[in-house]
Order: C-alpha cells, then sequence, then structure tokens
C-alpha cells in the first residue's frame, strides 16, 4: 500500500480532513498518522523494516492506523477476524509466517498467539492499548511476489484460504468502482462489511485512502445506525451484501433515508430482482448488482443509469479490461444465452495463496483465465449473469435439482424477504428440497402450500418444487455478513430431523413428485 499511503500523506500534508467516523467519533488524516507512526515504532524494532503484518482487522480507525503504518514501513497486511478460531488462526500463522501480529489482548489469549512467537520476539503496545508482537531478525516482504494484502476466505476443506493481492489490483478494482458509480475526491464512503473481508477492505479503506474522503464505519452490524450513520454523514456510496441491503430497506421503511448515496453496491450472495426493488424504493438511492470474489475483486457492475432489468436482474458488465467467459465441461468457449463454467482474468486478479510463508500461484488456463468455480450466461448486450455456483445442486432420485433455480422463484413471492433452498436426506431418493424462509417484517402464515402455489404460477416444474419449507428468524450468516450454507444445511437438517420425530407436522411435506 505504499503509493496509496504515499498520496494520503500528501494529501494530509496540504490541509487536514476528517478521515474516519467511527464508534469512537471522528478521527483526521494527521491523527491517524500520528498513530501509524508510532505503531510503526512498535512493529519494527532495532529499526528492523517492513515485513508481514497480521493484524485483526476492526471496523475502527485502528485498521487505516495500521494500514499506513504498514505503508510507510514498506510491509504486507494480513486480515484477520476477531471471530477467527483458534485452530483457523493457528492454520493462518502457518500459511502467512508473519513477522508481526496486531490484536487486542483477549485475542491473544484466545488463539494462543504468543506460544508460536519466536523467542526473541519483543511484545510492545499500541493503538490504545492493542498488543504488537513483533520478532527479530530478517525480514523479505518480496517473498509475496508483489502482493500487499492477504485476505483470508473460507475454503472448500474448512481450511482458510490466505489470498495474496497486489495493490495495483486494489487500486484498479477501486478506480474502476468510483468510475461506474460518479464518486469525486473527498467523497465519503461507509463500510458496513467487516473489514477482514479482503472485499470489504479494499472497497472500504483502501477506496477512502484514494479518495481523501471520510470511511464511515461501524462496529457491529445495527441496519437502524447503519442507515443513522451514512446519513448523518453524507456518504456517497458503499458495499454489503444482499442481506444488508434487504435488511436496510425493511428499515427505512419507505422514508429514502438514502437518498443522498449515489449507489449501493451489492454482491456476495443470492439476490432476488423482486426483492432488491423494494429495498431500492425503500432507501431511496440506487442498487447495483455486482460480481466478484477475493481472488479477482469487484470485476462485474452496472451502472446506476442502468435500467432495473440490468441493475437488480444481471450482474453488471466486466470491467474495462477485464474478460469473462463461459465454458462447456469440454472447454468450448459458449456464446450468449447460454450457461457455461466461468472463468476471468483481469487487473485485479490475485497472485496466487498463502502457503507455508510464499505465494503459491493459482491454477490459471493455459491462456492466463481464473476458473470461479461459478455458472455463467453472457448477453449479447456485453451483460453476464452468475446463474449459481457449479456444485449447487440436490441429487433427488439421480435427477439434479438446480438450487440457485429454485431460490431464486421462491424469493420471488412477495411476502419473502430472503430464502436458502438446502437439501436434506431421504432414506428413498437420497435426497429432498428444502426451504428456508425470512418472511417480509409483519408478515407471518407463509407455509409450504403457499410457497407452492407461487411456484405454480411461476410455472416452476413440480419436480424442483421444495418439499419442506422452514420459517426462521433469519438465515445464518458468515462472520463478514454472506449466507452461511454450511450453517443453514445444518440448521434446516436439525428442524427437519425435530419434523421427522413428530408425525403429526408432516403436512409441511409435499407428496413425492
Amino acid at each position: 500500500m505504499r503509493q496509496t499511503v504515499r498520496e494520503f500523506q500528501e494529501r494530509a500534508e496540504k490541509a487536514d480532513f476528517t478521515a474516519v467516523v467511527d464508534d469512537f467519533g471522528r478521527h483526521t488524516a494527521r491523527e491517524l498518522l500520528e498513530r501509524a507512526a508510532e505503531l510503526a515504532d512498535a512493529m519494527t524494532p532495532d529499526g528492523t523494516p517492513g515485513g508481514t503484518v497480521l493484524l485483526q482487522a476492526d471496523n475502527c480507525w485502528r485498521t487505516v492506523a495500521a494500514t499506513l503504518a504498514v505503508g510507510m514501513t514498506g510491509g504486507v497486511l494480513a486480515l484477520v477476524n476477531r471471530h477467527t478460531t483458534q485452530a483457523e488462526f493457528s492454520a493462518a500463522l502457518e500459511d502467512i509466517r508473519p513477522d508481526v501480529v496486531i490484536a487486542e489482548p483477549s485475542a491473544f489469549e484466545e488463539w494462543q498467539a504468543r506460544r508460536s512467537a519466536p523467542d526473541a520476539a519483543r511484545t510492545a503496545e499500541a493503538l490504545d492499548g492493542w498488543t504488537v508482537l513483533a520478532g527479530h531478525g530478517p525480514r523479505d516482504a518480496s517473498r509475496w511476489s508483489g502482493g500487499s494484502l492477504i485476505g483470508l476466505t473460507s475454503g472448500s476443506t474448512g481450511r482458510p484460504k490466505g489470498v495474496v493481492q497486489s495493490e495495483s489490483a486494489l487500486r484498479y478494482a477501486c478506480t474502476c468502482t468510483a468510475d461506474i458509480t460518479g464518486l469525486r475526491e473527498g467523497d465519503a464512503v461507509a463500510a458496513i462489511v467487516p473489514l477482514s473481508s479482503t472485499a470489504a477492505y479494499c472497497f472500504g479503506v483502501c477506496m477512502a485512502l484514494m479518495l481523501g474522503g471520510p470511511l464511515v464505519l461501524s462496529g457491529r452490524w445495527d441496519r437502524e445506525e447503519a442507515l443513522s450513520r451514512m446519513a448523518a454523514n453524507d456518504v456517497r456510496w458503499t458495499m454489503c451484501v444482499p442481506t444488508m441491503a434487504l435488511q436496510m430497506g425493511s428499515a427505512a421503511a419507505g422514508s429514502r433515508a438514502l437518498a443522498g448515496v449515489r449507489a449501493l453496491t451489492v454482491g456476495g450472495g443470492p439476490m432476488d430482482r423482486g426483492a432488491l426493488a423494494r429495498a431500492e424504493r425503500s432507501l431511496g438511492t440506487r442498487i447495483l448488482r455486482v460480481f466478484g470474489m477475493s481472488e479477482c475483486l469487484g470485476h462485474t457492475s452496472p451502472r446506476p443509469d442502468d435500467p432495473e432489468e440490468i441493475r437488480l436482474d444481471r450482474d453488471g458488465r466486466p470491467f474495462p479490461g477485464t474478460e469473462l467467459r463461459a465454458l462447456t465441461p469440454d472447454g468450448t468457449v459458449l456464446g450468449p444465452g447460454r450457461t457455461g463454467r466461468a472463468q476471468v482474468r483481469g487487473p485485479s486478479l490475485f497472485q496466487g495463496y498463502a502457503r507455508d510463508g510464499k505465494v503459491e500461484p493459482p491454477a490459471l488456463t493455459p491462456d492466463g483465465f481464473f476458473p470461479t468455480g461459478d455458472l455463467l450466461m453472457t448477453g449479447d448486450d456485453g451483460t453476464v449473469t452468475i446463474m449459481g455456483r457449479e456444485k449447487d445442486v440436490i441429487i433427488r432420485g439421480g435427477r439434479n435439482l438446480d438450487i440457485t433455480e429454485i431460490e431464486r422463484a421462491v424469493a420471488a413471492h412477495p411476502g419473502i424477504a430472503r430464502a436458502c433452498v438446502v437439501p436434506v436426506p431421504d432414506p428413498l431418493l437420497g435426497e429432498r428440497a428444502a426451504v428456508l424462509v425470512v418472511a417480509e417484517d409483519g408478515l407471518d402464515g407463509i407455509g409450504l402450500e403457499e410457497i407452492t402455489e407461487h411456484l405454480d404460477r411461476t410455472g416452476l416444474s413440480k419436480a424442483k418444487w421444495p418439499e419442506f419449507a422452514f420459517i426462521v428468524d433469519e438465515l445464518p450468516q458468515t462472520t463478514v455478513g454472506k449466507l452461511d450454507r454450511s450453517g443453514a444445511l445444518r440448521l434446516a437438517h436439525e428442524l427437519h430431523a425435530r419434523l421427522s420425530a413428530e408425525p403429526a407436522r408432516q403436512p409441511h411435506r409435499q407428496g413425492d413428485a
């Protein structure tokens, strides 16, 4: 982050400005630079330069100050969430092998971080009481092959993956997003997704440092507080996950509380056009449905002046310089209107994964494309639509049911705010489809019969109808606010087991299709 931090320093030297608004108040750029200089001293005992810094990234001024300190010392920043388990933290240490660890004292104890530290490591205090564990000896930031940020993302094996991104990739993603949404120098942006997320950090911390305006933060997710804080601080743009957008829409209750926001970028989970449109009207802003991933940051977006069909029912267009394509299993590139396996290449593509303290290059195709694991359909007009994950299927009696297709059909019901379709076990058919449903505020009584009547009206084949419906207060979420499909699966299995133990409640189940 050297270039971005240098530009921020130059801007602050010319005139001080509010750089962060958080739960602790307002913080100026010069104040944060002073804190960063103090942290830099604690991080570099005996003048040891640079290094890899593992930071507990919270939604407060500390994350910005730490970013400035790492940029000043020419280091590489790695992010970890406070809710990371001890096992996940240990795995991160093995993969990243940081030279410095920064976290609140309680996290150090919970993660048993000192046990993994070198004997000669120095413990210091900075950032108002946080612990800095800094090792002595040689430090080599070049081991990350030009990477400047390492973000942890969950892997299919349950072991977190350290995604290594370069500063140029972060700046490219931010510049494209700013151009699309009309952001200008000095504009305020908000970060309501936890900053331990690679995307949230990029489009929160990095975006704010580049714009030289306030970064508005909330320490914990509260939809009313988020609306109030964004409105009070003239926020012009933010990124969030679908659940957050829909919850804020419900909380706004038609007040158009975010009428001053140019656009709300939404990605990272299943989305329904009707639900997003209702949220958009209630909030008074434009919602932009996008696609991106830690490995290739935010690489598609519509524009605020696009019609609703494009903004809310598709995933925009690739950023300039980014290419997306859909392929058949045998590698044939598909034309518009056909769904295939998604591959991407472009300036925001990652350097690789952190493994054993260095970069493991990504598995790319011979011509440089990265397989995303998603299903993609391109349009004649250059727009793209993500149709779900390649493995998002339920196998019912030998028939594959597309989870995304069922989920979108269910979520189109006007009384349903959010829905998640998962398989539940069946001794005869192997799996059956179940749906977890969150009703719109103030509504109740939405059961399986009403859902299947709706699906019948939409024309969805009866063979694809969910056979169980469970009304829940909220869908399980990850620490960054995305839908937690593993958690949803566990919840559905638990509810299904209870239902199976109560024969009197079997009407919740449809007959065999």
